[in-house]
């Protein structure tokens, strides 16, 4: 995919989004209100990350990004996050042969500083793999903050500005873009949280500033492809108009 600058073409049949962004939330309330162990609400929660998956290539969407564990979900308890990593391993080991066989591109966008070596190693040879992929680009959010994310971006345009790369009116949203961990990745059009919170917890705050939002009370490890496919209708149900005019003329 080319880097899309202009949100609004980066969804050319407007049916169907290019770029499904999905913050997945209610795991641990999934286990909670059944009794269950929270790790069991994470374990259920990957199944319902390979059924929206499917689901995803199955609706023609070119992109999903997927907010799997923020850069502070480090402060959760410690038998928690070790949980959680396993359950990361076993995805990427498991998941990445299948998800290469079906043309699946994978990224993992996020800091990679000071993450266990093996864990690094799996995402490396995951996007290697299938770097030349050309269906869906499936994007992970891991040790991710879109704060964190922006501050690198800016980094990375201040030194290239004084190493000669970049001058320094050449800066702007192309460029600031094109440093982010999501560079080449046109914006999401719709943003989908699960679980009934309203918010975006620090997750794709640049790239997010066009997209339509669906907030489903459906907790994760329930979500399916109804689910995606009741947010897609609600996408189509939208009016965007990016600062301008409606289709009918109304004002803002």
């Amino acid at each position: 995919m080319d880097a899309a600058n202009d949100t609004a073409s980066s969804c050319p049949d407007r049916g169907v989004p290019a770029h499904v962004a999905v913050i997945m939330d209610g795991n641990g309330r999934w286990a909670e209100s059944r009794g269950l162990p929270r790790v069991e609400g994470h374990r259920r929660g990957l199944e319902a990350l390979r059924r929206t998956v499917r689901a995803a290539e199955d609706l023609g969407i070119r992109a999903l990004t997927v907010y799997s564990f923020s850069s502070e979900n480090w402060r959760r308890p410690a038998a928690e996050v070790t949980a959680l990593l396993m359950l990361l391993r076993r995805f990427i080991r498991g998941d990445t042969v299948e998800l290469h066989a079906r043309n699946v591109r994978i990224r993992v966008i996020g800091d990679r500083a000071g993450l266990p070596e093996d864990i690094i190693a799996l995402f490396e040879e995951s996007e290697s793999l299938t770097r030349n992929n050309s269906g869906l680009v499936f994007q992970v959010a891991f040790n991710y903050g879109s704060r964190d994310e922006i501050v690198r971006a800016v980094r990375r345009t201040v030194q290239d500005v004084a190493e000669g790369r970049l001058a320094l009116d050449a800066i702007d949203e192309t460029a600031l873009s094109e440093r982010l961990d999501t560079a080449g990745i046109p914006d999401p059009d719709l943003v989908i949280r699960t679980s009934g919170e309203m918010r975006l917890s620090n997750f794709l705050l640049w790239q997010a500033a066009y997209a339509e939002f669906v907030f489903t009370p459906v907790l994760w490890p329930d979500f399916d492809r109804r689910h995606l496919e009741e947010a897609v209708a609600a996408y189509r149900g939208r009016d965007r108009r990016y600062g301008g005019l409606s289709a009918a003329g109304g004002q803002n």
